[in-house]
């Protein structure tokens, strides 16, 4: 049975989440959202959490994506959060790592930080960005593929993002950062696509900063029913800002005195 057929077709919230999975099992793009447009992110996260149940693989991390500002009242929050599976997570090698674009979908390129997290306290549920700091065992550079069959999932606002994934499509989990805490806030970062210079930033660039996204983050599984747990992998945010990419592309994102991740996009295979 599809997992489009495993929930009756009258649970709306069900429904869209088999259709996206589907999509995305099938590598099929979709030109519009697969039902009623979620408003708030208990819908979405209640999409996405049915996704995730669909889903025949095992999260080994979640990315955090910012909210716009124009969003940020009307939906109570400054960020969102979605899983990443092992399916889509790779590691650096000689040649650049592929990254696969759903034909017809959305995927783009984001030079980020990513945290690993030590032991967490599956009880707690509020964290302060003291705590949460204390809780990472490490920080490494990385970029995540954000990606999604809807081509327009950017243009739909953040509940639609949310129900999707937060539009992940995977991890590349580059080299860990040798003391982090006191280097971050000096590496520039930047990111060529074709040999063009994109975008540029550093860890600042991250609104409220990227240890947030961990607060946020650990807070956001918590309260869901499925706390973090020690070796979780954050991607806390696009540093240089989020490139839109298609099959053909390449791809450097440049993390300075640390070090560089290459990659090349290519159509996503069934």
């Amino acid at each position: 049975m599809s997992a489009a057929n495993a929930h009756g077709l009258n649970d709306t919230v069900s429904d869209i989440a088999a259709r996206f999975v589907d999509a995305r099992l099938s590598k099929t793009g979709m030109a519009d959202y697969p039902g009623r447009i979620p408003l708030d992110m208990a819908t979405a996260y209640a999409t996405q959490e049915v996704a995730i149940s669909l889903f025949p693989d095992e999260i080994v991390g979640w990315k955090v994506g910012m909210v716009p500002p124009p969003q940020q009242s009307a939906l109570g929050i400054h960020r969102l959060a979605g899983p990443i599976f092992r399916r889509n997570f790779w590691t650096p090698s000689a040649e650049p790592t592929p990254l696969p674009e759903i034909e017809g979908g959305f995927a783009a390129v984001e030079a980020e930080f990513v945290a690993r997290m030590g032991p967490v306290d599956p009880s707690k549920l509020e964290w302060t960005l003291e705590e949460a700091t204390a809780a990472v065992a490490g920080l490494h550079i990385g970029v995540e593929l954000a990606g999604s069959p809807l081509t327009t999932i950017n243009d739909l606002g953040s509940a639609v993002v949310a129900s999707d994934f937060g539009n992940n499509g995977g991890l590349i989990l580059g080299a860990e950062i040798e003391d982090w805490a006191a280097r971050l806030p000096g590496i520039e970062v930047e990111t060529r696509i074709d040999g063009q210079v994109i975008g540029t930033g550093k860890a600042e660039s991250i609104p409220r900063g990227v240890l947030e996204s961990v607060r946020f983050l650990l807070e956001n599984l918590a309260r869901r029913g499925r706390p973090a747990t020690e070796g979780t992998l954050v991607s806390t945010g696009a540093v240089t800002g989020v490139h839109r990419v298609h099959a053909g592309a390449r791809a450097i994102c440049a993390f300075s005195g640390v070090g560089e991740i290459h990659c090349s996009v290519v159509r996503a295979e069934a």
